[in-house]
This record gives structure tokens, C-alpha cells and sequence, in this order.
């Protein structure tokens, strides 16, 4: 598993948020430090206070009156004064530096000698060891409630504090928003320049540094567009251009008296129209065919068909229950076509082709196989690029070495992948793998 997200926008967002808690955590220890002082001085002075009060009033007063004095002072004040005894058990000091602070303002003014704690004979409150003269009998523990040094945190402080934390953490997602809107919208068109298509504008409002990536993107989108507009007129002048000819060169040919010579001058001219044909189907953008809903097994079976009526031993087997995909029919059954075309050039015409569509919880495949001699796995990703042949291809080269290219860039324009593997008994299996949507990407 993950323990950071992802996206920007959570990234960003969560840097904020520790970045804030930090520092609220820092203000926090900042303002308890400089608060210690004065609070540990303003109860070091009172405990002062009362012990020399204390102390003048049980000194002033009269040995028969002293007891009311003390029941008096518990009463309204709730000190209590009791005897020092050498024997009392008392708990040390907790190490609190503000405890320790006040034990040595404390000191400073009352003796050396004197002592708190919290805790005496297991009562627990705040003692204070002071002498009222030096007889054995002038030692006393005065004693306060404990509220006197609690601290009591107000909620109404907490809940403000929490309220500003979230007020602050909703800003920061929303300045992060704000700025990841732009790169996500960015991604999206990114994402469609790559399919072949043309995205729509990009807002070129906004901070000057989304704005300027943006206004690039949209310069960049347009030259493209302008880019793909003259090759698709470069490539109709191709076609007309060149097939005029080779039309004329055909019917010249048809005239030629030689029939070995006219056969193989055919077959040169219809090599040479299938070559350009391939350099039209690879340089065509896919981008420029509607998306339609479509029967692939019926397109399958259409295929085939095609090439049994040619004469040639194709079979589209299997029949399992596939929805309409969304789909680019032409370039789909331009990829099976070429992938046809493969396994009967390098297996032999007159060897068996089956086409097969199968499915999993990936998607769809669509399968053609051949019995041929295969590809080494080491070439696999080689062949797929333009004009990549075997070596043990090159001698009787035919065709421009654009055919895999091509069934792979149609793959890729549909969200999925070609495949070539191995066949069990010999031979190779090419697969094109979509997506389980069927949605081009």
C-alpha cells in the first residue's frame, strides 16, 4: 500500500496541513514557556503571602484563640494549618519545571529550609513547610487546595483554535485547487493530443505561470491541427499522384505480349500499390474516424470472409456472446487485415489462418494465428516499430515493413496492446488486447 496519495492536489494539501498543525504545535510550546514564569512568580508570591500572614496572625494572636484562628481560616479560606511532626510522610516534588520554579521562588524568600509537596500522610494537596519561630513546636504545614496550581484549559479557547485550523486547512485546498484545476485540465488535453484527437482550449486565465503553460499548450495544440491539415493534403496528392501512373503502367503492361513478363509486372505494380498503401495507413491519423458502436465478432466473420472468397484458408472460429464495443471499424479491420496479411506472407499462402476473439476480466482479444516460424521473443518489441524486419526477412523483403507498426499504433488508439507470442505446435499467436469498456483512449 501507499502511504502518500498520489495527486498533486492531496500531496500539496497534506505538506499544508503538517506544516500548519507544526506550527500551531510550536506557537503552542512557545506560549506555555513564556507563560510558565509569570504564573509560577504569581503563585509563589501568594503561598508567600499566606505563610508570613499565617504566621503574623498565629504569632499575634492568643495561645487560647489560636485554634479558632486556624477553624476561621479553613472555613472562609480553606487553608489549613497543621503540626510539622519529624515523622510526617510526604512524596518528593514531581519533576514539573514549573513545580521546581515555584519550590525556588519559593525558597528565596521564605528560607532554604523550606519545603512543598502534594502530597502528605496520602492526602493529596499543595503543602507548604514553613516556621512560625524557631521552638519545636513552631513548624507547620500550610495547605491549599490543589485547584490553586491546576490549570484549567478553556474549551471556548480549544473550540476557536480548531475553528481557525479548519478555516485555515479549507484555504489551503482551495489555493491547492486552485492551482491543480489548470494541470489537471492540462492532463486531459495531453492526454487527447497523444490519441490522435484535438483538444478543446485551454483557459489561458489564471496565474501568469498556468497561463503561460497554458497559452503554449494551445499554440502547440493549433500547430499540430495546422501540421495534420497538410498531411492530409500531402497525402491525397501522394495517392493521386502515384496510383495515376501505376494505373497507366497496369493497363500498358495488360497489352505486353510476353504472359510470364505481364504476370510478373502485375505483381510488381500491385506490391508497389500495396506499399503505398501502407505508408497512407501509418501516416493516417486514427484520430479522424468516428467512434461507432460496433459487432466485432460480425466484423470477425466479415473479415474472414473476404479472404475466403480470395481463395485462401481463413477461418474465424468460435462464437461467445460479446456487446457492441466502441470501436474505430475501419482501423480495426485495417490491424486484422494486416495481421492477415503477416501470417500468410511468412507462413505461406497456402497455409491454414484461424482468427478468434476471446475474453477475460481485462477485456477483449481479438486472436490471429498462423503457423509459420514465429518471432524470437528477443525481436518481439523490435518488429513492432516502422520498418522493422528479421533478419532472415530481408533477402525476400515484400511490403514496407509497416504492418505491425500499424496494427500496434490502432491498439494503442484503442486504450489497448499488441501481442506476439509463441504458438504451441509452431508458429505465432498475434493478439490485440482492448480494454473491457472497448473505450478508445
Amino acid at each position: 500500500m501507499r502511504l502518500l496519495p498520489r495527486s498533486l492536489l492531496w500531496r500539496t494539501f497534506l505538506l499544508l496541513a503538517v506544516l500548519m498543525l507544526i506550527s500551531v504545535t510550536a506557537w503552542f510550546a512557545i506560549f506555555r514557556a513564556y507563560e510558565r514564569e509569570p504564573r509560577a512568580r504569581q503563585l509563589a508570591q501568594t503561598l508567600v503571602s499566606v505563610a508570613n500572614l499565617t504566621r503574623a496572625a498565629l504569632i499575634s494572636a492568643r495561645a487560647d484563640s489560636r485554634r479558632e484562628l486556624l477553624r476561621e481560616l479553613s472555613d472562609r479560606e480553606g487553608i489549613h494549618i497543621y503540626p510539622a511532626e519529624p515523622g510526617d510522610r510526604i512524596e518528593p516534588l514531581p519533576d514539573r519545571a514549573f513545580l521546581l520554579r515555584v519550590e525556588e521562588l519559593v525558597r528565596d524568600q521564605l528560607g532554604p529550609t523550606t519545603r512543598l509537596t502534594l502530597e502528605r500522610e496520602g492526602e493529596r494537596a499543595l503543602f507548604l513547610n514553613f516556621r512560625i519561630d524557631d521552638s519545636e513546636d513552631g513548624n507547620y504545614w500550610l495547605t491549599l487546595p490543589r485547584e490553586r496550581i491546576e490549570r484549567v484549559f478553556p474549551l471556548g479557547w480549544l473550540g476557536w483554535g480548531v475553528a481557525a485550523l479548519l478555516l485555515s486547512l479549507g484555504g489551503a485546498w482551495l489555493i491547492v485547487f486552485r492551482i491543480t484545476r489548470p494541470l489537471k485540465a492540462l492532463q486531459h488535453a495531453a492526454r487527447e493530443v497523444g490519441a490522435g484527437g484535438t483538444p478543446t482550449r485551454l483557459d489561458e486565465n489564471g496565474p501568469t505561470e498556468l497561463a503561460t503553460v497554458a497559452h503554449a499548450f494551445n499554440q502547440m495544440s493549433a500547430d499540430l491541427a495546422r501540421i495534420d491539415q497538410d498531411r492530409a493534403l500531402i497525402l491525397a496528392g501522394i495517392s493521386h499522384d502515384l496510383r495515376t501512373p501505376l494505373t497507366r503502367l497496369r493497363m500498358g503492361i495488360e497489352m505486353a505480349g510476353d504472359e510470364l513478363l505481364r504476370e510478373g509486372m502485375t505483381a510488381d505494380v500491385e506490391e508497389m500499390d500495396k506499399t503505398i498503401g501502407q505508408f497512407l495507413d501509418f501516416a493516417r491519423s486514427e484520430g479522424g474516424e468516428a467512434i461507432a458502436e460496433v459487432d466485432l465478432p460480425a466484423l470477425l466473420n466479415e473479415i474472414a470472409g473476404q479472404y475466403r472468397r480470395r481463395g485462401y484458408a481463413v477461418d474465424c472460429s468460435g462464437s461467445i456472446d460479446v456487446p457492441r464495443l466502441r470501436l474505430r471499424p475501419q482501423a480495426m479491420r485495417r490491424a486484422v487485415s494486416n495481421l492477415i496479411d503477416n501470417a500468410l506472407r511468412h507462413a505461406g499462402r497456402d497455409q491454414p489462418v484461424e482468427i478468434a476473439l476471446a475474453g477475460d476480466d481485462d477485456g477483449w482479444t481479438v486472436q490471429v494465428r498462423d503457423h509459420g516460424p514465429g518471432i524470437p521473443p528477443a525481436e518481439i518489441e523490435r518488429v513492432k516499430r516502422p520498418f522493422a524486419r528479421l533478419e532472415s526477412a530481408r533477402s525476400n523483403a515484400v511490403g514496407a515493413g509497416l504492418g505491425l507498426a500499424i496494427v500496434d499504433r490502432v491498439a494503442r488508439g484503442h486504450g489497448g496492446k499488441l501481442a506476439l507470442l509463441p504458438r504451441d505446435g509452431g508458429g505465432l499467436v498475434a493478439c490485440i488486447r482492448l480494454p473491457l469498456a472497448g473505450h478508445p483512449s
